[in-house]
């Protein structure tokens, strides 16, 4: 089959392949529906047990009511959205879902109880849909969890077609091959030209944009990209998806607005038209006030905790080298203001004089200083760069104001006045002690990645994604990976 961008036609598949990950993915929609199922019925049998061991008296309706419920707990799931392959593996889509989905079953049940004066033990509803609920959160987080190790491992993949430019491509490519855990695995492409002599790093050009129906069957893809480009327009994207929908393989369409996520982005209709609406981010106002009031009790909190154990790094610091225990540094912070950013010292005590010396032996790709082995850090300083112990004065910082929990690095004076235009949108919200760019990868990122994280949050930022990525900063740093 082909589907020209000018053809007024559109030819079906005959034959409707299998895709490769259609086993995998049934057999662990199996594997979460019993799992859920199991959570609901250990929570079930916990309710019901403890009301016997208090010598309670359970009447066989509730013993009824209880397997009722246990059947109608993945039931809601389903209408919550949890089994749908897309949130296999995305925390937050499939945390949701099952939130949805629990939380409409018990306002179901209470609803219900109430409209029909039937009587119902307040243990089913204020304990028992409870404790499945957080027992099936916890089940999905170690599913999600395994899901990921197998991905990294180069298993239960999707197979992506990716339709665009090269470099486009390319980027793409970069992107699912550092973070696997999504899934996605790119095994061919669609050129303009269809060039088979194009690199592509390893990936087969396989047809040009007028083929792309006809490369999915041969390569059985279970999901095309469709990265930005002038040639797909309205109409081509519109036949592109007619000829893929008997074989119900995904269409991903990348925007020409990237980066951009979230409740920003609404489709509205004008004039007949679906037009995607960008609201402005929120830099000012009521959410600046209480990420404000967020960072620095937290970060009260944490020093209050954290006081002996910092008086012991700061010892041990000057007990094994010459030198201050502390180390201060001009940064630049919000809209370009500076301030001196506190750490410990993790270097001799004239680092800063020695960087000349070791210029040429910059590893980094940008405008950053970094080298995977720098003999100024001493021995105490590697380890406490690994596990990120030297940005805990930063906690100092955050409380006076001057930088937040999380948000993009706090770039040094001499980096800033080599900073192009787009770059230094950075600089319109406060640095932060970590950030996207600590969770993806930290000093293994090129510039380019790094900015394009940093830019990133700057577009989408708010309470909760700050939260996810504290939580996940104590996953990585815990693991010591990327610190150098």
């Amino acid at each position: 089959m082909r589907v020209g961008t000018g053809e007024s036609a559109v030819v079906l598949l005959e034959a409707v392949p299998r895709h490769p990950s259609s086993i995998w993915t049934r057999a662990y929609s199996r594997l979460l529906l019993l799992g859920d199922t199991t959570c609901a019925f250990a929570a079930c049998v916990g309710v019901i047990g403890v009301r016997a061991l208090d010598d309670a008296y359970v009447p066989f309706e509730e013993f009824v009511l209880g397997f009722v419920l246990v059947l109608a707990w993945p039931v809601a799931l389903v209408f919550g959205g949890a089994y749908r392959q897309r949130a296999n593996g995305e925390g937050t889509e499939e945390f949701k879902a099952v939130f949805n989905g629990g939380i409409g079953l018990m306002a179901a049940v209470a609803i219900g109880a109430y409209a029909t004066q039937t009587a119902v033990a307040r243990s089913f509803v204020m304990a028992m849909l409870p404790m499945a609920l957080l027992s099936t959160l916890y089940f999905r987080y170690r599913m999600r969890k395994y899901l990921h190790r197998r991905r990294v491992s180069g298993d239960y993949m999707r197979q992506v077609i990716a339709v665009g430019h090269r470099d486009s491509i390319l980027d793409l490519m970069v992107q699912f091959r550092r973070q696997p855990y999504h899934g996605m695995e790119v095994v061919g492409a669609c050129l303009p030209t269809g060039d088979p002599d194009i690199d592509l790093d390893g990936v087969p050009v396989m047809g040009s944009f007028h083929d792309v129906a006809d490369v999915v069957a041969d390569a059985r893809a279970d999901a095309v990209a469709v990265l930005a480009c002038p040639e797909l327009d309205g109409a081509a994207l519109r036949r592109l998806a007619w000829s893929l929908e008997p074989t119900r393989t995904d269409l991903f369409v990348a925007p020409a607005l990237l980066d951009v996520a979230g409740p920003r982005i609404s489709i509205r209709p004008v004039a007949g038209m679906p037009l995607m609406h960008v609201e402005h981010p929120e830099f000012d106002g009521a959410r600046r006030f209480v990420k404000s009031v967020f960072d620095r009790l937290v970060a009260g909190v944490a020093l209050l905790l954290l006081a002996v154990p910092l008086l012991l790094v700061a010892l041990l610091i000057r007990s094994t080298s010459d030198g201050p225990a502390l180390f201060r540094q001009t940064r630049i912070g919000k809209d370009g203001a500076e301030f001196r950013v506190v750490k410990f010292r993790t270097m001799v005590a004239d680092a800063e004089r020695l960087k000349g010396t070791l210029l040429d032996s910059n590893e980094f790709d940008g405008v950053l200083f970094k080298m995977r082995h720098d003999p100024r850090i001493t021995r105490v300083g590697a380890f406490l760069r690994k596990y990120s112990v030297d940005e805990l004065p930063q906690l100092l910082n955050v409380i006076r104001g001057e930088m937040s929990l999380v948000g993009p690095r706090p770039p040094l004076p001499d980096e800033v006045a080599r900073y192009g235009t787009d770059v230094r949108r950075r600089l319109v919200v406060k640095p932060g002690m970590t950030g996207l760019w600590q969770v993806s990868g930290r000093s293994d990122l090129s510039w380019e990645e790094s900015v394009r994280l940093d830019l990133r949050y700057v577009e989408n930022w708010s309470l909760i994604l700050d939260l996810q990525i504290l939580w996940k900063t104590w996953s990585v740093v815990t693991r010591g990976e990327g610190a150098y």
